[in-house]
């Protein structure tokens, strides 16, 4: 019945109900905008990838070495660390945990079950419940 609508007013409404439902509409708005450019963005990122980059990618977030992700790709671990590489420069980010919270909000890269991690929340923070996540979260707030 909404669909896509913020608010219902049912009539007769008053001019007070009205203006705070457009007060509501343009706060949410305010907050989603930026939210959806910043995914699109991710996004779009995430499709300038190669097809063995987007493997690369979602064997780095599981968390496997350089030496099992070549193992199971068939590949030499020096072609996994210049895979990796690159997909570090083309998603825009400097530490693994960056990594793991962009694949967290696309939602294209399935993470692994014991890897909670809560992408996109209202103001953009990342939560993440695993040990291994928050070092390298740390890691990340300290650089």
């Amino acid at each position: 019945m909404k669909a896509g609508a913020v608010e219902f007013l049912v009539k007769p409404f008053r001019n007070d109900t009205l203006v705070n439902a457009i007060r509501s509409a343009l706060e949410l708005s305010r907050i989603a905008i930026p939210c959806q450019t910043e995914l699109r963005a991710i996004r779009d990122r995430y499709a300038t990838l190669s097809r063995r980059e987007r493997e690369v990618m979602g064997l780095v977030i599981e968390g496997l070495l350089n030496k099992q992700i070549a193992g199971r790709l068939g590949i030499s671990e020096i072609t996994v660390k210049a895979h990796r590489g690159r997909v570090m420069r083309k998603m825009g980010v400097g530490v693994l945990a960056q990594l793991v919270a962009i694949a967290a909000r696309l939602s294209a890269v399935s993470p692994p079950r014991d890897f909670a991690a809560r992408a996109c929340d209202v103001s953009g923070t990342i939560h993440a419940r695993t040990p291994v996540f928050q070092q390298a979260w740390s890691e990340t707030a300290r650089a």
